[in-house]
């Protein structure tokens, strides 16, 4: 079954909300609305448009309310798509070529640099100082997440809690505050919004997670991306940490170093394949979907939280 299947009764909304990411980025300079057009057509599941709306429906559900929250938030994890990919130096994204690919790094930052702006601009169209103290403070976390991967690049070293703090601050924050905004600008109660931004920040956890596994596990046609790029580029995931158990494993990994080749480190791919880190990996994914299931108890039943419930279901059991 098919993600979207679990929230086909949004497809009207949802278009709504592409055709307001598309019009966000329409400006008259040519440069930045050719570039920003781009990006946002080379896809994407506009997942976190998504965990608005279902959030949405446990309050007043209002579709021009929950707009430009929508809207903002999707801006910004494309800004930061950009950015992550000027960093890495990355060709491709979802199977396309890279901002700073297609034109160049400056113009990358500056197109990021844009999108940031304007999803704090189109925030501003609700007068509820609560969601900007959240939005700002979410997007402050999420810098230092950039940052302290710059930092750990090719840091073998690295704890598994200080793996969790990052990909808390790079990928879990903003589904969190994705539910979180939505339920707030609904009016939904502090109790509601609360279970909401932990089952986002949960479900958050394990997604980033699944998406470390696939880097692995998965094929360059389904990345859209070279097989085994975090690791090349220095990133250190749940799986390294884990595959770094096995002494001998552990040698070849620390000796990767940003000068190691594409083909070179094919063969400890292969190993970390099949070593014990996969499973290990997924049995923590799957404890963070348990805590994301739990806090979904005590919701008002209806198709919102069915909804919620299967999406983090089928973030748990994506294929390799």
């Amino acid at each position: 079954m098919k993600l979207k299947s679990f929230y086909s009764f949004l497809t009207k909304d949802l278009e709504v909300i592409e055709n307001e990411l598309l019009s966000s980025v329409q400006t008259k300079d040519p440069l930045i609305r050719e570039a920003g057009i781009h990006l946002l057509q080379a896809g994407g599941k506009r997942i976190r448009p998504v965990f608005v709306l279902l959030s949405g429906m446990f309050g007043d559900y209002n579709i021009d309310r929950l707009k430009p929250v929508a809207v903002a938030l999707e801006l910004i994890h494309s800004a930061s798509l950009v950015h992550d990919d000027v960093i890495d130096n990355a060709e491709l994204r979802r199977g396309k070529p890279t901002v700073n690919a297609k034109w160049d790094n400056r113009i990358a930052m500056y197109v990021g640099d844009y999108l940031f702006a304007r999803a704090l601009e189109i925030i501003t169209e609700l007068d509820e100082p609560l969601i900007h103290r959240v939005l700002s403070k979410a997007l402050v976390e999420l810098c230092l997440g950039e940052i302290e991967q710059i930092n750990d690049k090719y840091n073998f070293d690295q704890s598994y809690r200080t793996y969790v703090k990052r990909i808390k601050r790079k990928t879990a924050l903003l589904i969190a505050v994705s539910c979180q905004l939505g339920a707030l600008a609904s009016g939904a109660p502090e109790s509601v919004c609360k279970k909401l931004y932990l089952y986002g920040y949960y479900v958050g956890i394990s997604y980033q997670i699944i998406d470390d596994l696939l880097d692995f596990i998965s094929t360059e046609e389904e990345l859209g991306k070279p097989v085994g790029s975090d690791l090349l580029q220095g990133n250190i995931t749940l799986p390294v940490l884990f595959a770094m158990q096995n002494e001998e494993l552990r040698k070849k990994i620390v000796k990767i170093n940003n000068q190691t080749t594409a083909e070179e480190i094919k063969p400890i791919i292969y190993e970390i394949k099949k070593s014990r880190a996969i499973e290990q990996s997924m049995n923590i994914s799957d404890r963070y979907l348990q805590k994301s299931f739990h806090q979904l108890e005590g919701l008002k039943h209806g198709k919102a939280r069915t909804s919620l419930y299967n999406i983090a279901k089928y973030i748990g059991k994506r294929k390799f």
